[in-house]
């Protein structure tokens, strides 16, 4: 069964993270055991130092949710060896009008060669042209013909080669002479066998009659076998014993892999004319085939979205997936469905505080090392409920999970805050831990989000976080960007700023100094500094 991804939005937070871990937990207790937890990208101090903690893995990460190949509906006809027989192929082919085309296979699995009943029909042509079979294997001709070998000496033989000849009453016999080398069908003319021997034919066939008594002691080179098909039809079926890899198409292929994306494949598809493409998996195995037909309506990935409704925060490769639900604690933003779904939204300042209600809303208890992330990713979001957008039911919610997992909510808090390693890591680094796009009244920009106890000691990294601020600004184009110290300590945020300082002057009423303000109060980007902007730019 393909996964149900839950995922929260890029540079992601401890919510964000704790929340598609738990939601996806939630779901697969209950049944669902399809639902797994992603992540888009690397892990925060604070966020590693949490799941650590509580001895818990992160979610998978995953770069996009691009259709892929893997989640198309390809069909998967019979592989075969290439040591099978045509009439086998062809057989298999009959037997299910729906294969266009069949893979051909070496001793492990690889791909060797591609086989349709165009190439079949094509070899058979060949085959009227120049009637010379060349190295048959006795196992395949004795397959196809449904034939025993008469004679003690024809055991011997492994391989026969020669040219067919299909030897008819006739009233000047040396025109159909049999030849040296070749292969004699005849029917009940025992004249005819024995020349055939005489002239050492490689093979001798002799077609609903059996071997005469004057010939079955005769010691000879040539492989006699009886068939009991009539002898036009041997004599086709001679050539349909040949093994499939020397009539498969095996150069110019058009391969395909598992993990190869549908954008990719659609372009291939668009400059050959194949009616059908392997599929290989990541050992180079063959798994099945590709038909343009399967292009038409394409299988999509299936995704939750949580922590986020906002398309450039979220998932490289969105408007490929099936968006099944959204859970959020964000302002309304734009992403789109083609149908109803799910969406729950709450002014809460967690979306760990949504689904820690949704564990007791379904009777489900989580589990001590479950109810500490959740504890934990409320008080990251809340800062220590010290957020403008936490309410009553975050606190709430925080002290029972704190319960069943046995923490001190301060202690927990502290720790929490005071795992982000700032001086160690480049400014660049911590300028993308947590930061989200965002799309106002016309304006692109950029905010990153740095929670700390100590905001004085990390501005004095400013010159090196305005060098990382304006490569991203040239790089992406903001026309502004911003970046958060929050302090925990302080209750207020440092605010970088590289853009139009007068928009800060005007929405925050702060004076601003050489490229920061401290905003007293202001701890929360969504609830705080997006809504003051939008109200500056209407």
């Amino acid at each position: 069964m393909e996964p149900i991804y839950v995922t929260g939005h890029r540079n992601p937070d401890t919510d964000s993270i704790v929340s598609a871990m738990a939601y996806a937990a939630l779901r697969n207790a209950l049944g669902d055991r399809e639902y797994v937890a992603a992540r888009l990208g690397q892990l925060s101090d604070e966020t590693q130092a949490v799941l650590d903690r509580f001895g818990m893995s992160p979610p998978q990460r995953i770069h996009n949710v691009r259709t892929q190949v893997r989640d198309l509906k390809f069909d998967t006809p019979p592989i075969l060896s290439g040591a099978v027989t045509v009439s086998h192929a062809w057989s298999t082919f009959q037997s299910d009008d729906r294969i266009l085309g069949m893979p051909v296979a070496d001793e492990e699995g690889g791909l060797l060669g591609m086989l349709t009943p165009s190439d079949i029909a094509a070899f058979d042509m060949r085959s009227i042209e120049r009637p010379v079979a060349e190295e048959i294997p006795v196992f395949n001709l004795l397959s196809a013909l449904e034939a025993r070998i008469l004679n003690q000496d024809g055991g011997s033989v492994d391989q026969v080669s020669g040219e067919v000849i299909l030897a008819l009453p006739q009233s000047r016999p040396e025109l159909g002479a049999p030849k040296p080398g070749s292969i004699v069908l005849c029917g009940h003319q025992p004249e005819l066998a024995e020349r055939a021997l005489e002239a050492g034919a490689s093979c001798l066939i002799l077609c609903q009659t059996e071997l005469s008594e004057q010939l079955r002691d005769r010691q000879t080179d040539t492989l006699i076998l009886a068939t009991p098909f009539d002898a036009y039809r041997a004599a086709r079926m001679i050539y349909q014993s040949v093994p499939i890899e020397r009539v498969c198409r095996k150069t110019g292929l058009v391969r395909f892999h598992l993990d190869d994306y549908l954008d990719d494949v659609r372009e291939t598809i668009l400059q050959s004319r194949y009616r059908s493409y392997p599929i290989l998996d990541e050992n180079e195995k063959v798994v099945g085939t590709l038909s343009r037909f399967h292009l038409i309506r394409p299988g999509k990935k299936r995704v939750v979205l949580v922590d986020h409704n906002e398309t450039s925060q979220s998932v490289p490769g969105l408007e490929q997936a099936e968006i099944l639900e959204i859970l959020d604690h964000h302002r309304l933003a734009d992403v789109q469905t083609l149908s109803p779904i799910f969406f729950r939204n709450e002014p809460v300042g967690s979306t760990a505080t949504i689904i820690a209600s949704m564990y007791q809303e379904k009777g489900l208890m989580p589990s001590p090392k479950l109810a500490g992330l959740l504890c934990a990713a409320i008080l990251s979001d809340t800062i220590l409920f010290k957020s403008p957008t936490c309410v009553e039911k975050d606190q709430r919610m925080a002290e029972r999970m704190a319960r069943i997992a046995g923490l001190d909510l301060e202690e927990l808090g502290y720790s929490i805050f005071s795992a982000s390693a700032v001086d160690e890591k480049p400014a660049a680094e911590l300028l993308g831990l947590d930061f989200k796009e965002f799309h106002i009244a016309g304006h692109n920009i950029g905010i990153g989000q740095v929670t700390c106890l100590d905001s004085q000691r990390v501005l004095r990294r400013l010159p090196d976080f305005l060098k990382a601020m304006e490569k991203s600004q040239a790089q992406h184009r903001y026309n502004m960007l911003l970046l958060m110290l929050t302090d925990v300590l302080r209750e207020g945020t440092e605010l970088l700023i590289l853009g139009d300082e007068d928009v800060v002057r005007q929405a925050f009423n702060v004076e601003v100094n050489d490229h920061h303000a401290f905003l007293p109060g202001v701890v929360s980007r969504k609830k705080q500094v997006v809504p003051m902007l939008s109200l500056l730019w209407g």
